[in-house]
């Protein structure tokens, strides 16, 4: 990875994680007020989308945010909705997409999202919350929610179920494991280290096993940080 990659985070990750995050690319903290409530106001996942020709943004947000995403040549559009104080409307954008695949609360999803994702499959989950709990690794799904857990089964998918006891959320009983990392070309990012998570070996198995290599970013608890989204 390089300077010309972009990645997007929640200003509030710990600095250490931060700190490993800028040997891949140029660094953007992110934060909001006045949105939604503070334990997400800096989740990437709450505001962006990522879709297969570009970024999918919630409108509302400060004018400077829309113009790095110009001046890193990223391709964006904007969403319809705005995100609000409660679920659903903190859900909007929290949708999984892959190359043949939306996965997503079809009841709650920007239309911006179904728009750029019309030649796709879409794949209704009652979890809203999806990219929070659900990450893509090729043909293998990993999750921290069992009602998605049983529809991809349910839909002949390989999907493994992870309990998120452990993963911090400020706030919360726990976050979930689909926030603590982020997936790049061949690499998962993971805010924090696999050895104080109960399922770390599993999780790290079946990473490897997908053909990805393991970022752990600092010596510490996993931490929702509403993803790392990396972007070029």
């Amino acid at each position: 990875m390089s300077a010309a990659i972009l990645i997007i985070i929640d200003k509030k990750m710990p600095f250490e994680a931060k700190s490993k995050l800028l040997d891949y690319g140029d660094v953007l903290d992110f934060e909001t007020a006045g949105i939604t409530y503070p334990a997400i106001s800096g989740h990437p996942d709450i505001f962006f989308c990522q879709a297969p020709a570009g970024l999918v943004v919630t409108r509302g947000l400060p004018d400077h945010y829309y113009e790095v995403f110009r001046q890193k040549g990223l391709n964006f559009v904007k969403g319809e909705l705005k995100p609000g104080n409660k679920y659903p409307e903190t859900a909007y954008y929290n949708a999984v997409i892959t190359d043949n695949l939306l996965i997503h609360n079809l009841k709650v999803t920007d239309s911006a999202i179904l728009g750029a994702c019309s030649d796709l499959d879409h794949i209704h989950v009652n979890q809203a919350y999806t990219r929070c709990n659900l990450l893509a690794l090729n043909q293998m799904f990993v999750t921290s929610d069992k009602g998605i857990h049983h529809t991809l089964v349910s839909k002949g998918l390989d999907c493994r179920y992870f309990s998120p006891d452990g993963i911090q959320l400020h706030g919360f009983r726990h976050g979930f494991l689909g926030g603590a990392c982020g997936i790049f070309e061949d690499k998962v990012f993971v805010c924090g280290s696999l050895k104080y998570f109960s399922q770390g070996k599993e999780f790290k198995q079946i990473v490897d096993r997908a053909g990805y290599k393991l970022v752990e970013l600092y010596d510490g608890p996993l931490v929702d940080v509403g993803s790392i989204m990396i972007c070029k």
